[in-house]
């Protein structure tokens, strides 16, 4: 497990044992490197080159996944477009369109038709036939409130508009462009905004740093861009209007003022917080950054390619059992691991990642 193989990387060639911290850890390492004899040392620096070598030739590769990706997301659009048709009820199934094979459904109609030949009453001939149903109700709004990671997100003042919701797209950046990708959340004419597509762009980088080439592991994204919501009056969700009474400190008369103050809800998501020019950010700021490039991705990775799974709950089922129980060793808590366990969030440096293997910590704080 790579748990025992960072744990392994906390020890020297010499069976001298590098203390717990990260900045111990490089303290250590870098007195080990100092203990090498000169010529040694030398071929490791020359090693060090190498690999700074492989570092950028894995950055292309990416590249070119990138590029991939955008190849055949296009080959995926025309398939999900009929899905949003079908949902949206503006394309019926045909019968060859529905057949599929579910054992578990053809007991469940067996059972059913045996109840009804044992049922003693009958259904009055003139009762009221069952509305059908357009298209299928819900389905976004249905996913949202299955997956926890969205869950989270969504306040009850939400479900109404995302009723409305009749597609979410991924667009990948075009061949020459910096490496990006969009979120697109389609809504029907409603009654609480006026635009037809919001949308969220997730920047990305893919090559080395040059202060830290050995950190490299993969597509990072670094920043996102919302969009603007054009709310009808009164119906901006994102806010919430307070009254608050003030009293004048000479005349002790008091008044009572109304102001609009931040809400919570899944709305936000679409005004991230903005990332400084420097770089700098607060440790809450950098947590709530790092979350929410989890999320664009999780929506990218998973909710839009296999939607019709979420909403049955297929694909939760397959989530909770991708996600084996581990016994954590001390230090191991300050972890957290995506869904999907492609990627991860170190709270020791807030770290987020895009990784092809599942890891425990970073590359930096191993070291």
């Amino acid at each position: 497990m790579e748990a025992n193989k960072a744990e392994g990387r906390g020890k020297g060639d010499h069976g001298m044992q590098i203390p717990g911290g990260p900045l111990d850890r490089q303290d250590s390492l870098h007195n080990m490197e100092s203990l090498l004899p000169k010529a040694v040392k030398r071929r490791v620096y020359a090693l060090k080159k190498l690999q700074v070598q492989c570092a950028y030739i894995e950055a292309k590769f990416y590249e070119e996944v990138h590029e991939l990706e955008r190849k055949y997301a296009g080959l995926y659009q025309p398939l999900f477009d009929k899905r949003r048709d079908v949902v949206t009820a503006t394309v019926e199934p045909t019968d060859e369109d529905c057949e599929w094979h579910n054992d578990r459904e053809e007991e469940e109609e067996l059972a059913e038709e045996l109840k009804k030949k044992a049922a003693v009453e009958e259904k009055k001939e003139d009762a009221a036939p069952e509305e059908d149903p357009k298209g299928i109700p819900e389905f976004w709004l249905t996913i949202f409130k299955s997956v926890d990671m969205l869950s989270d997100m969504l306040q009850e003042h939400d479900e109404p508009i995302l009723k409305h919701l009749q597609d979410i797209q991924v667009k990948f950046s075009e061949p020459g462009q910096p490496m990006s990708f969009t979120l697109e959340f389609h809504f029907e004419p409603n009654g609480f905004f006026n635009n037809a597509v919001l949308s969220k762009v997730y920047k990305m980088k893919s090559e080395p740093e040059d202060d830290e080439p050995f950190s490299f592991e993969g597509p990072e994204i670094f920043d996102c861009e919302g969009c603007q919501i054009d709310w009808h009056k009164g119906k901006d969700v994102t806010v919430k209007t307070i009254k608050k009474k003030q009293k004048h400190k000479g005349r002790g008369t008091v008044r009572t003022v109304t102001k609009q103050v931040p809400n919570d809800s899944f709305f936000n998501f679409f005004n991230p917080i903005k990332v400084s020019p420097d770089g700098e950010l607060d440790e809450d700021s950098e947590f709530t950054l790092a979350t929410d490039f989890e999320i664009g991705h999780f929506f990218r990775e998973r909710i839009v390619p296999r939607a019709v799974l979420y909403f049955t709950g297929e694909a939760l089922l397959e989530d909770d059992e991708s996600f084996e129980e581990e016994e954590l060793e001390e230090g191991d808590e300050e972890v957290w691991r995506g869904l999907d366990m492609n990627i991860f969030i170190c709270k020791k440096c807030l770290k987020w990642n895009i990784l092809r293997i599942i890891v425990i910590i970073c590359s930096l704080c191993v070291l």
